[in-house]
């Protein structure tokens, strides 16, 4: 029998790639401040479990900066990639995804972020391409429209990622109740994930009265 392919996690081949949240772009994405605290989770959940995250910035110049809820949370020496490439997957980022601080190669990629059906939706199927298995945070991830997002969603799972929940992702990398973060990812965690109207039911709602 074939081994059948179920996404396992490990800290020591995951990184965490933030896609291009920006300041600019507060006004116009959908929920955009929820999926913000969503993804402030997973990169204090990174930080507890030593996994590399790796930040990029849409044109900087004309589209601002990381938003400061994030920025705050990461290292000082944190490189911020400028692109114009809507996929994430440039030169830069290659070289760092080539060995992670365990000094394994990165097997597994995490991805929030926006847009998702241009930049997040181009930078899984570049990764894809490059046999790393990619997990789309879906509660990290968002659009300026619904319906977008609801597509790219889809899509992400017709072409082979894994579509999960922030929560989710901490605790398939946690692992194990001894973990001995598994106290501070439980504090992070007792925190309700902000609703980013991903049932059905809300979504239909929004798109009523947009």
């Amino acid at each position: 029998m074939a081994l059948r392919h179920v996404g396992r996690l490990s800290p020591a081949t995951t990184a965490l790639f933030l896609c291009d949240m920006q300041e600019a772009f507060r006004k116009t994405i959908q929920y955009y401040p929820e999926i913000i605290q969503n993804t402030v989770k997973m990169v204090e959940a990174s930080k507890l479990l030593n996994i590399p995250v790796v930040v990029t910035e849409q044109y900087p110049k004309g589209l601002g900066h990381t938003v400061d809820e994030l920025k705050t949370l990461l290292p000082e020496d944190t490189k911020y990639h400028e692109k114009t490439l809507f996929s994430m997957c440039i030169p830069s980022i290659k070289e760092i995804t080539s060995s992670v601080p365990s000094g394994e190669s990165v097997t597994d990629v995490i991805l929030t972020g926006i847009e998702s059906h241009v930049c997040v939706l181009q930078t899984t199927i570049d990764l894809l391409e490059q046999n790393v298995n990619v997990h789309i945070a879906a509660d990290c991830v968002s659009s300026r429209s619904l319906v977008d997002r609801k597509f790219a969603l889809e899509r992400f799972a017709q072409m082979g990622a894994f579509v999960s929940t922030s929560e989710s992702l901490i605790l398939q990398l946690c692992k194990d109740a001894k973990n001995p973060s598994f106290r501070s990812l439980q504090k992070l965690i007792t925190n309700p994930t902000r609703d980013t109207a991903l049932l059905t039911n809300k979504e239909d709602e929004r798109l009523k009265n947009v």
